[in-house]
């Protein structure tokens, strides 16, 4: 199950545990769902509980961002655990300044 909330326009996303390839995909049509239906016009990722992130959660990321623009929207992450923020460094996610 998902954890969202929806305020002004606000899709914030609460995401936890791991995220691997299996779990990125599911997470993805979940996400995705939501956009289609509510159109926010921001989507915040949230980061905080999340514990392990691999490539798939990056392409998880690089999607949304994607899918958030063709709507009018804007993406924004929060809540980077310091034991994630090499992987978000890396990839180069910062320069797109969505982190919050």
């Amino acid at each position: 199950m998902l954890n969202t909330d929806y305020k002004n326009g606000v899709l914030t996303v609460y995401l936890n545990g791991e995220i691997d390839h299996n779990r990125a995909a599911n997470l993805r049509t979940s996400i995705d769902g939501q956009l289609n239906a509510l159109r926010p016009r921001t989507l915040e990722l949230d980061f905080s509980k999340v514990n392990f992130m691999d490539s798939s959660g990056i392409g998880l990321i690089m999607g949304r961002y994607r899918s958030i623009g063709l709507i009018g929207g804007e993406l924004k992450i929060s809540n980077i655990p310091q034991n994630l923020s090499r992987i978000i460094e890396l990839s180069g996610i910062g320069t797109l300044g969505v982190l919050k």
